[in-house]
């Protein structure tokens, strides 16, 4: 132990590195923000359709990161009045490469998570975000629906007897809204077709063994 100190100064702290390599990344993303907020909220939109046709063109997740990160901290901007800080962009990141990003609570895990939803979903192929339990789930649907939606994405989330897409309600004013409010019922096969669905690994798992037996 005595000798980590003395290679730390001689290679150099792992981590920092590591977080030198996020902050490039992070950099990226801030220098796009203004150019995000010039867009209007369709040509917002657009953008989804755009980075799906460069990905058919031969372009990686990786070559679109810093612009799908930018396009979705934007539409968290304008929809839930939530600003990304470079903390969970590094966590989208880390989320997107695969590995464990560990953040306390509070830290703003679940609007760190759309940003590599929303990455991966641009294939097509849909995405699923394991969450711990059915409230979580559907929480979350209709907390994180709004940026998903501004991003012309379609997201669902399951329980355990029922299934749900985020459609936006059309209030009244003066109509006081109440929690879920945003979430119609589908059949459970409506879930699974939207970009993106929210469910526990209970819910995935038991459907996969009932399509599967």
């Amino acid at each position: 132990f005595l000798f980590m100190p003395i290679l730390s100064k001689i290679f150099g702290d792992p981590m920092e590195r590591v977080v030198a390599k996020y902050q490039v990344i992070v950099e990226k993303i801030n220098q796009l923000e203004s150019q995000f907020e010039s867009f209007s909220a369709e040509e917002l939109k657009q953008k989804t359709i755009e980075f799906r046709k460069r990905l058919k063109k031969g372009a990686t997740l990786d070559d679109l990161i810093a612009e799908a990160f930018a396009a979705v901290r934007e539409a968290a901007k304008r929809t839930i009045s939530q600003r990304h800080f470079d903390v969970q962009l590094i966590g989208g990141v880390v989320l997107h490469q695969g590995k464990i990003a560990e953040m306390k609570t509070g830290e703003g895990k679940t609007l760190a998570a759309p940003l590599a939803v929303y990455l991966n979903a641009l294939e097509g192929q849909g995405v699923h975000v394991v969450t711990v339990n059915d409230y979580l789930a559907k929480r979350d649907t209709n907390w994180m629906g709004p940026i998903y939606h501004a991003l012309g994405l379609s997201v669902g989330c399951l329980e355990h007897e029922k299934a749900y897409v985020y459609e936006p309600a059309v209030l009244d004013q003066n109509e006081l809204t109440v929690e879920m409010v945003n979430l119609k019922e589908v059949a459970r096969g409506g879930a699974y077709s939207a970009d993106i669905t929210y469910g526990t690994n209970n819910e995935f798992g038991f459907d996969y063994l009932r399509d599967n037996m």
